[in-house]
């Protein structure tokens, strides 16, 4: 046994049968259950970020999401979602589910979950939270857009930054007829919704036995409920078709959130562009100028 067996036992009270290899490590307990322990050690504060956002998403109705067993500054061990494949029928299913935690609010744009860091993370860079703004297009402005542009010019992955500003000075048309504050997973790509082996159990977003789709490693806050769907959308998933149809047949989404999609994808190609550079850069500049097109 490696370190992982101990801070296990520490965080859940069970005993460690065997530990499994692989990112995140997977242990197995005495009484059959498999969890995954996750170290953040490397970001600080990232742990309670996580644990307090996959808490706060886990609303009834909503997405499944792994339940937090145990955590730390710097540990987080979780229940382990076994692998499926993707259907359409899952996809319509997460869809309405996704539609369920978004309307489950928040208190505010930039809120962040109850118990969770005001300074939290979205991949390996930092994300402001506890904003709490009335006025969506101010707060995308002040802690989406403009902190992003910043870091990626002065690292010198981006040149003149004048679309941005555009776009910011702009955004109270852009930004489409206002809206309540969403209750967000906020770093909602492909690679953060597990396709389970089978159906949803239960009317519940706690637990993942037997899920059609569950969703990790969230960036939870309060946002624009555009932004979840216009992420899965930038780095696809599949049948998107099936889940934006599920989603509008619980919450119909407002006039031309088609035309904003280039928009609310610009947090994470900015995120992408502070923290890889190269063509992220080009596509965020390209995402600016489409949003202005609106």
């Amino acid at each position: 046994m490696t370190v992982l067996a101990p801070v296990v036992e520490r965080l859940t009270g069970a005993r460690v049968r065997r530990e499994h290899g692989g990112v995140p490590a997977r242990c197995e307990l005495d009484d059959g259950r498999v969890v995954v322990c996750k170290n953040g050690a490397s970001d600080p504060g990232s742990v309670p970020a996580e644990a307090a956002g996959l808490a706060w998403i886990a609303v009834p109705g909503g997405p499944p999401v792994p339940e937090v067993l145990g955590a730390d500054d710097e540990w987080l061990v979780t229940t382990f979602v076994e692998p499926g494949r993707p259907s359409r029928e899952h996809a319509a299913e997460l869809g309405r589910r996704l539609a369920v935690l978004h309307d489950a609010g928040a208190d505010g744009f930039g809120a962040a979950p109850p118990g969770g860091p005001e300074e939290a993370w979205i991949g390996h860079t930092r994300m402001r939270n506890g904003a709490n703004a009335a006025s969506w297009p101010q707060w995308y402005a002040a802690e989406r857009v403009e902190p992003y542009v910043r870091a990626a010019r002065d690292a010198g992955d981006l040149g003149d930054t004048g679309v941005f500003e555009q776009v910011c000075s702009r955004l109270p048309e852009l930004a489409g007829p206002p809206e309540p504050p969403a209750r967000l997973h906020g770093d909602l790509w492909s690679g953060n919704v597990l396709w389970g082996p089978g159906r949803s159990a239960g009317g519940t977003g706690t637990g993942t036995a037997g899920v059609g789709a569950a969703l990790i490693d969230p960036a939870a806050h309060g946002g624009h409920r555009e932004t979840d769907l216009a992420m899965l959308d930038l780095f696809g998933l599949p049948h998107l078709d099936a889940l934006r149809g599920g989603y509008h047949q619980t919450s119909p989404m407002a006039d031309g959130w088609e035309a904003r999609v280039p928009l609310h994808q610009l947090f994470p190609l900015l995120v992408h562009t502070v923290l890889f550079g190269g063509g992220y850069a080009g596509r965020a500049v390209a995402a600016a100028h489409a949003a202005l097109r609106v």
